[in-house]
């Protein structure tokens, strides 16, 4: 029993001595800068300055110790390679004043701000016998920092840069984007280079007093624009795919309000206009510089013949109502398009129900999109009822997951449609709507599934959460996913989703494009059909107009497998 005991003592000294090995190559102490090294002012110790490396090797639990050149605030940054290497900053007095690298990695970076307690020392040390190298990249004093200009991505903009260097002035540049137009679409000569599928878009505004903002596309939100020195030039670039649509406004010198987070958002509404360097804007008979927004398309996006009316085909009707929902306690407009030579009797059309619909009727234009499709059999004859909203308070209220809503749809609506001959097989009824639209046509697909057989979300809000806004979420967000998650499927339906790639601005806990994505993968879990289409577009009727053919060729078309 004494000898086990007496091992057992004899190992645990052997591990406490290792623990304290390990200890003493990890932790540097106050005095490790001068042990084994001689005094802090030495004068045989090397010396590092500015861009320098040094090599040296180093016998285990020894030092090399550099006397470092600089002034207080200059900036330091470096690395060292070599394995299990600590480096270490002294003060003058030899205190350890950071622990730099710890011997974690063979390449290990460091920087820091010098201080006022020098001349410092740099100390190499480690528990092994090691060649090391170590490099000084950068040392800035603090007057230079930040003084250097920017590395432009544009090549105009970076030609622009070096003649205001040279005294020159920016009218030359104004006379070329007023003849070529804006925003610049470049693809040669962008630092760093673009991928083979990307090109920069630039987007420019010429004066302003104090800041400018990019609205919109592609990032989704309210951008800053950078200003050229201290020139009239206020750019943004953006690196986007080459088939992008944007539609974009610009916003200069934005009120700045006291009050709520949303008041102050808003206030951009007051300045937010067409770029004055663009001819193309969306809806095309703007009123004014303020309506609607600028547009552009990149060289390769997608074309979309169906949005453009066919003179040779025979258009169909569209009939406006008022309907009275005593379950809403609310009245609205109702578009009943009829498709050319309809037969109601027949039951062999589709019927296509839509949210938003004055927009879709006047932006969207679905009533010439379905005379092109119908005339070239692409699709068979489709009736559409197209739904308006009351007003904006009563969308809101209405289309985000409301029972009430889902109870207008399947007790009033429906049976109204049904009693003018315009429905069909719930097989060949889709139902449609983008942002809380397509959310709300989600919601249909789910709670009633008898009616709806195909359910089409574009930019669907399925961030929503009950008591959420679009800027904060109060409860847990993606209400609707959670619900598909345990719902049994009692039809099949077929449900087509897309997004944005520039929708991927976060609203109430996500964004449309990632909650779309994710939408998709829990439909697919639970064995729905889902197809799923992303663009390189945003969030808005422009780019909704271009896609919504796509979809309803996904869902109706009569070529599907």
């Amino acid at each position: 029993m004494a000898g086990i005991h007496a091992y057992h003592r004899t190992l645990l000294l052997a591990v406490l001595g290792l623990l304290f090995f390990i200890f003493e190559c990890r932790v540097v102490t106050a005095d490790q800068c001068t042990a084994g090294a001689g005094p802090p002012s030495a004068p045989t110790r090397p010396q590092l300055t500015g861009d320098q490396t040094v090599e040296g090797s180093l016998t285990a639990q020894t030092a090399q110790i550099y006397e470092l050149q600089a002034d207080p605030g200059d900036y330091v940054q470096g690395s060292i390679t070599g394995k299990q290497l600590q480096l270490v900053l002294c003060d003058s007095t030899g205190k350890s004043i950071r622990v730099l690298a710890k011997g974690l990695r063979a390449n290990q970076d460091f920087r820091f701000v010098v201080g006022n307690k020098g001349p410092y020392q740099l100390k190499v040390t480690g528990p092994v016998s090691e060649n090391f190298r170590l490099h000084l990249n950068q040392l800035i004093p603090e007057n230079e920092r930040g003084t250097t200009e920017p590395v432009l991505e544009s090549p105009q903009l970076r030609a622009l840069q070096q003649t205001l260097a040279q005294g020159g002035s920016t009218d030359s540049f104004w006379e070329e984007v007023e003849k070529q137009g804006a925003p610049l679409i470049e693809q040669q000569g962008v630092l760093p280079p673009l991928a083979e599928d990307e090109r920069l878009v630039t987007f420019l505004w010429r004066g302003a007093r104090q800041r400018v903002k990019l609205f919109s596309a592609p990032s989704g939100d309210h951008d800053e624009m950078q200003r050229l020195g201290k020139s009239d030039v206020w750019f943004g670039s953006y690196r986007v795919p080459r088939t992008a649509r944007i539609g974009y406004k610009l916003a200069p010198d934005i009120p700045q309000l006291k009050g709520s987070f949303w008041e102050r958002r808003r206030a951009i509404l007051a300045t937010a206009q067409h770029d004055p360097f663009n001819d193309h804007f969306f809806p095309a008979d703007a009123v004014d510089q303020f309506d609607g927004e600028s547009v552009v398309e990149l060289p390769d996006a997608p074309s979309q013949p169906w949005i453009v009316r066919n003179g040779k085909n025979p258009a169909g009707k569209v009939e406006r109502q008022t309907f009275t929902s005593q379950i809403l306690g609310n009245k609205r407009d109702l578009f009943i398009y009829r498709p050319p030579h309809f037969k109601p009797a027949s039951k062999e059309h589709n019927l296509l129900i839509v949210f938003d619909g004055e927009r879709y009727v006047d932006d969207v234009n679905v009533p010439v999109m379905l005379d092109n499709l119908i005339a070239a059999g692409k699709i068979a004859p489709t009736v559409a009822v197209l739904i308006s909203n009351p007003s904006s308070e009563s969308r809101s209220a209405e289309l985000p997951c409301n029972p009430l809503f889902a109870r207008f749809l399947a007790e009033e609506l429906f049976p109204w449609i049904q009693g003018r001959q315009l429905g069909t097989d719930r097989k060949q009824t889709m139902i449609a709507g983008a942002s809380y639209g397509g959310l709300a046509a989600a919601y249909a697909g789910l709670t009633h599934p008898e009616l709806f057989g195909k359910v089409y979300s574009q930019s669907g809000s399925f961030w929503w959460s009950p008591r959420s806004t679009p800027d904060k979420s109060e409860v847990e967000p993606e209400w609707l996913t959670r619900q598909f998650v345990s719902a049994p499927i009692k039809y099949p339906v077929h449900f087509h989703l897309e997004a944005g790639l520039f929708e991927s601005n976060p609203r109430g806990g996500g964004s449309i494009l990632g909650t779309t994505r994710h939408l998709r993968d829990v439909l697919q879990a639970r064995g729905h059909a889902v197809t799923y289409q992303e663009y390189a577009s945003g969030h808005g009727y422009y780019y909704w107009r271009y896609s919504f053919p796509d979809g309803l060729l996904r869902l109706l078309g009569t070529d599907q497998d």
